[in-house]
């Protein structure tokens, strides 16, 4: 069984703006880069397809869905400060109230 090749978004580009420059024919382009014609035709469509986003005023959907994470992630590392600051507080208070040898003593 035949191992998938992934392929890097630079080269795809590569690839496909290389196709589109119709420098050389598809098949000659797969076969330098040992591509399957197949593949390379399907890259260049979703290339076309996707190629209008580029120019798009506003966030795309990733770029809000990475906004939401990274949003999320800033408020559980707040909460996280939060709780560390009040266990922090507690531990104090508990030496306060109970004696420094709090922990020690038998319950």
């Amino acid at each position: 069984m035949r191992k998938r090749n992934h392929y890097a978004p630079e080269f795809k580009a590569k690839v496909v703006l290389e196709i589109l420059s119709e420098a050389a024919t598809l098949n000659e382009i797969a076969a330098k880069y040992e591509i399957s014609p197949v593949v390379l035709s399907r890259w260049k469509q979703e290339f076309l397809e996707k190629s209008s986003e580029v120019f798009k005023k506003g966030t795309s959907d990733a770029e809000k869905q990475l906004e939401e994470k990274n949003d999320h992630i800033a408020q559980l590392e707040r909460k996280v400060g939060q709780l560390t600051y009040e266990v922090d507080w507690l531990k104090k208070k508990s030496e306060q109230i109970l004696g420094p040898d709090w922990k020690k003593k038998p319950r």
